[in-house]
């Protein structure tokens, strides 16, 4: 049976959180709304744009909003002032669990493009055999990515651990059954892992591969 470790993007794998605001101030001043605190924008991160949106701008027009930050977006990229570098620790992590017989999978609240680009940027777009977004899938919690990474990469939830930096990750994970693991390096707080479900919360990306072969252990 096949193990499989899933991943968030933004800020689990990524830290593009500087990215992210600066583009979402620039969405929110073409439409002259007063961009959020970052205390309160950080806290969508993982959830798809437009979700996003309805949450950042309850009155606002959601549309236009998601389409003017995918317009800053693309505009940030093309003069080179996209910044998503991996977080410290990751690559050795990705390189342990593909030694150690893991296959590696994406879920995020990115788009195809905005994925593809960001995995090509760091040399990482055949490193895993699953990329699900928010292009193809409900938006976290729902289990939809997590049941369609598992059923692309030949996993049953016992052997699928999901690794992940909000709670939106954990109920996700918590909902297809497979093993959530916080990512207490990232954009939200342990208790709040925690409190969404997370089974154990790893404070760096070392860790993982110990709490990993732990889940496995508990359901073989």
């Amino acid at each position: 049976m096949n193990k499989l470790a899933i991943f968030d993007c933004d800020g689990t794998l990524v830290d593009s959180g500087a990215t992210i605001r600066a583009a979402l101030e620039q969405a929110f001043d073409a439409h002259g709304i007063i961009c959020p605190p970052i205390e309160v924008t950080r806290k969508v991160i993982g959830l798809s744009l437009m979700e996003s949106m309805e949450r950042l701008a309850p009155d606002g027009d959601h549309a236009a909003l998601t389409q003017s930050y995918k317009e800053a977006f693309f505009a940030m990229r093309g003069a080179g002032q996209v910044d998503e570098p991996l977080f410290d620790g990751i690559i050795e992590l990705l390189n342990q669990l593909e030694s150690d017989g893991w296959l590696l999978g994406v879920a995020t609240g990115k788009s195809d493009r905005g994925l593809k680009f960001c995995l090509e940027a760091h040399g990482l777009g055949d490193r895993f055999v699953t990329l699900q977004t928010a292009d193809r899938n409900p938006s976290k919690p729902h289990p939809g990515m997590a049941l369609a990474a598992m059923a692309e990469a030949g996993a049953e939830p016992g052997q699928t651990i999901f690794v992940g930096d909000t709670g939106w990750d954990m109920g996700c994970a918590r909902s297809a059954g497979a093993g959530a693991i916080g990512a207490g390096w990232g954009y939200h707080e342990v208790e709040e892992l925690t409190a969404y479900g997370a089974h154990t919360v790893a404070m760096e990306p070392s860790q993982v591969i110990a709490l990993a072969n732990d889940w496995i252990g508990k359901k073989s």
